[in-house]
């Protein structure tokens, strides 16, 4: 805010040197010094006596001239600004903004200087915790002034406002002509990820996240993207997303690893989900417990791998000992035309007890 008030203070000067209306020598003297007053106030360690005294007077000299010609009535809004000056150096960001509205509503105001107050006043109602109204006027600075080298920077300002109120609608309104122009910071981006994943379409918002996706994007906004994926009810591409994240290395942990099998087995890639199982058991990252040899030996069952399904569900029924795991074995070996396995695995069922199993041995 402090830098903010360097730029405010620099533009008073300027403002009466290069308005439409001349001012007088006397005004332009009186201005010079009242600013000189306040420039030469330390940052953080200001009189505020002298800040008072400063703004006493600034109000008193706008509201003697405001009923004068138009010279006088910019001379005003002049000080009007200067009174700004003042009261944001005390931390009174809702006085300051006030003024700033009965600066820039005095006639004679030039537009371009009109239009700097209303974005300085809409920064400062935003400090000030007035939400709404900063939110409508950056909407109303936003209109006035396509083209300004500004704009897309308050439109940034005004999207993360609108998306800190959920007025996700309206924030995506003022994101897509963003989305358009590309170049998007790792913090536009995640913000992004955050409008698009709570308005609009999904499918739509799914395109735009994929969109900005690259090696450069933050884990945080793979894990969006992906999430919307799945919410759109695109498993595959979920999949797809996190196996991406993954090979970029923006994803790592057993956890994660995790979330990645159990999105390829629901987004139709069995194998790919087996192998990373295999992969992490090999590297310790999962334990080899029954849970994980489940999990595997279903995976290479849905991706119809033989071999590696038998052997999977083999491990499985040994760790277990488990009747209903030996036959589930046996089935399988049975129906993929593996007799003598089948036999095997029927018979370790069947004397622990499955009944089951007994009548699927007297197929042999």
């Amino acid at each position: 805010m402090q830098r903010w008030v360097g730029a405010l203070l620099l533009t008073v000067l300027s403002c009466a040197a290069t308005a439409n209306e001349p001012l007088p020598g006397d005004i332009i003297q009186d201005l010079n010094g009242l600013q000189s007053q306040l420039a030469n106030q330390p940052a953080g360690s200001a009189d505020s006596e002298e800040l008072d005294r400063i703004v006493s007077y600034a109000r008193a000299q706008s509201a003697r001239l405001a009923s004068g010609n138009r010279a006088d009535q910019w001379a005003s809004a002049l000080y009007h600004q200067l009174a700004a000056s003042a009261l944001v150096r005390q931390g009174e960001n809702l006085a300051a903004a006030d003024e700033l509205t009965s600066a820039r509503q005095r006639p004679s105001v030039p537009d371009s200087q009109r239009r700097r107050w209303l974005r300085d006043e809409a920064s400062l109602r935003r400090a000030a915790g007035e939400r709404d109204a900063a939110i409508t006027l950056f909407e109303q600075w936003l209109s006035e002034s396509s083209g300004n080298e500004r704009y897309d920077e308050t439109v940034w300002q005004l999207v993360r406002m609108l998306a800190e109120e959920e007025r996700w609608d309206a924030a995506l309104e003022w994101l897509v002509p963003l989305l358009e122009k590309g170049g998007l910071s790792a913090d536009q981006q995640t913000l992004t990820n955050v409008v698009l994943s709570q308005a609009g379409d999904g499918e739509q918002a799914l395109s735009w996240l994929l969109k900005g996706l690259n090696a450069d994007s933050d884990p945080d906004a793979w894990r969006q993207a992906a999430g919307l994926a799945q919410q759109a009810g695109q498993l595959g591409v979920a999949a797809a997303v996190w196996e991406a994240a993954w090979q970029l290395g923006k994803l790592s942990s057993p956890d994660e690893r995790r979330t990645l099998i159990q999105l390829h087995l629901a987004g139709g890639t069995p194998a790919r989900a087996a192998e990373h199982l295999a992969a992490a058991l090999e590297a310790g990252q999962l334990p080899r417990g029954e849970e994980t040899l489940r999990l595997q030996a279903n995976a290479w069952q849905q991706a119809k791998h033989v071999e590696n399904a038998l052997r999977a569900w083999q491990a499985l029924a040994e760790l277990t000992d488990s009747a209903e795991d030996w036959r589930q074995y046996g089935q399988l070996a049975y129906g993929w035309g593996m007799e003598e396995q089948a036999e095997g695995a029927l018979t370790n069922a069947a004397n622990l007890g499955d009944r089951q199993a007994e009548q699927w041995l007297s197929h042999f």
